[in-house]
């Protein structure tokens, strides 16, 4: 009773002010939710990949990028100016169809107006917070002189490491099950990775000096996700150090950093979903209400709905006042110390 009293008092805030919102409070999205039990967890597992998501289309990407758009494993044995030229060129043209894409249909063009658009401001001209004084200009600029730029490193030297024996190799024909295993495995051990580096990142030295770059962006763009600082983009990316001691094959890799990148892109996209029309409120889905929340409100929702990290570890906002009442205050008192 000492330690319920001993409690800040909380003050519910005015209702959020989101042109759109999903149905609140947010689902429990989780696969580790064993009082759900394991149908239906198997059931929220096919329906995050199937009949059609945009993790299932970065695996075709990442499949046609293997077989198409990249070097030999013995072209990559030794560093050559044209393959790595060539690896930065095709990722630059990849975000940029993506997010440049993404924006002209949804910002420029207006193709579905604000419908299901969470934050309907307009995104920042003219604000010295930025570089180039405009948070688009900023946005891309990060996203390519830093973001383009440490994805190809690691892609480098991944590919690299593989042609040389550095990181061991898991073939399709001799382990199937596991070689497609890994695609599963692989995004959920990506959020348990983000979970820690992004609580490190909100640390109040690494805040001020790296990622409050990335959160100059309350109202997120496609162009928001990838913009950070170039300390951020080394340690977001870093998950991919994984395949250095566990077997896995160059696809695995591809398809973890354009996952990492590409649903940076669209996750950030500050709509629910893109749609073929105006007036329809079905396609495909790319938003996350749950990371939008972090962007406004900072100190919550530090992971991903699939790994309850935040659940776990008590920085879960759902969505609902009550939960934005706490989080104000979990934030005072980080700032105190």
């Amino acid at each position: 009773m000492a330690h319920d009293a001993a409690k800040p008092e909380v003050t519910l805030p005015a209702k959020s002010t989101w042109n759109y919102q999903p149905d609140l409070p947010l689902e429990d999205r989780s696969l580790f939710n064993l009082r759900r039990g394991p149908a239906e967890g198997l059931k929220l597992l096919w329906n995050s990949w199937l009949p059609i998501s945009d993790r299932l289309i970065v695996v075709g990407v990442s499949i046609l990028t293997w077989f198409y758009l990249s070097p030999s494993l013995q072209t990559a044995r030794t560093f050559g100016f044209d393959w790595v030229v060539g690896v930065y060129l095709r990722n630059l043209i990849l975000i940029t169809l993506v997010a440049g894409g993404m924006h002209l249909y949804l910002y420029t063009f207006k193709m579905q107006g604000d419908r299901l658009r969470y934050d309907a401001r307009p995104f920042h001209k003219k604000n010295a917070l930025f570089t180039f004084s405009s948070q688009f200009l900023d946005n891309v600029f990060w996203s390519i002189a830093s973001g383009v730029t440490v994805w190809t490193a690691y892609e480098v030297l991944g590919l690299w490491a593989y042609a040389n024996g550095y990181m061991p190799m898991l073939d399709f024909a001799t382990h199937p099950i596991l070689f497609v295993l890994w695609f599963i495995f692989l995004p959920f051990y990506g959020v348990l990775h983000f979970y820690w580096i992004h609580r490190l990142l909100h640390w109040r030295p690494v805040y001020n000096y790296v990622h409050s770059l990335h959160h100059r962006n309350v109202n997120v763009g496609p162009w928001s996700g990838m913009s950070m600082h170039p300390l951020e983009h080394i340690a977001y990316l870093s998950s991919v150090l994984i395949h250095v001691v566990l077997a896995s094959h160059p696809i695995h890799f591809i398809f973890q950093l354009q996952q990492k990148v590409l649903l940076a892109v669209t996750s950030h996209a500050g709509y629910e979903s893109v749609t073929l029309a105006e007036d329809s409120d079905t396609g495909l889905r790319v938003g996350d209400f749950f990371h939008q929340l972090h962007h406004r409100y900072f100190e919550c929702n530090y992971g991903e709905p699939e790994v309850p990290c935040d659940k776990w570890f008590g920085t879960f906002h759902d969505g609902s006042e009550e939960a934005t009442a706490r989080t104000r205050v979990r934030m005072k008192e980080m700032r105190k110390k």
